[in-house]
């Protein structure tokens, strides 16, 4: 949830505009349009750097979170764009973490559902259930 916040300020800054996204346990996918003069560098950066800063300072987590670098892929027209959506869009089915797309709580499509209904989105508590605190 605290990167889907990073996501949402930078967005919500005009520093991007997301078109789709998934948050996986390992890694996580974006579809996005760059603002004006910005560098994928620098948005990679924004967000790379936005969710480390937050995670040491909020949750005191001082270990590394990402790893060098990121995978690009330009998208070239219509079809390129629906292709990579829907790829973006299985992704969390194709890997077992839920039966469908509306049912993954760290995506997109399942947070566009949620504002549609007029929902907030489930907190991780409520995800998780509670925290226990074994000695």
């Amino acid at each position: 949830m605290l990167l889907i916040d990073v996501l949402r300020l930078n967005v919500a800054a005009g520093k991007f505009q997301l078109h789709e996204f998934v948050i996986m346990p390992d890694h996580l996918h974006l579809l996005m349009t760059l603002a004006g003069d910005m560098t994928l560098e620098e948005a990679m950066q924004l967000i790379k750097g936005g969710f480390s800063y937050r995670l040491r300072r909020e949750f005191g987590y001082q270990g590394e979170v990402w790893q060098r670098g990121f995978s690009e892929v330009r998208i070239s027209d219509g079809q390129s764009f629906r292709q990579h959506r829907e790829y973006i869009v299985q992704n969390p089915v194709k890997a077992g973490l839920a039966e469908t797309a509306e049912q993954y709580p760290y995506g997109y499509t399942y947070l566009a559902k949620q504002k549609a209904q007029g929902l907030k989105p489930r907190s991780l508590l409520s995800l998780n259930g509670p925290t226990k605190v074994v000695p």
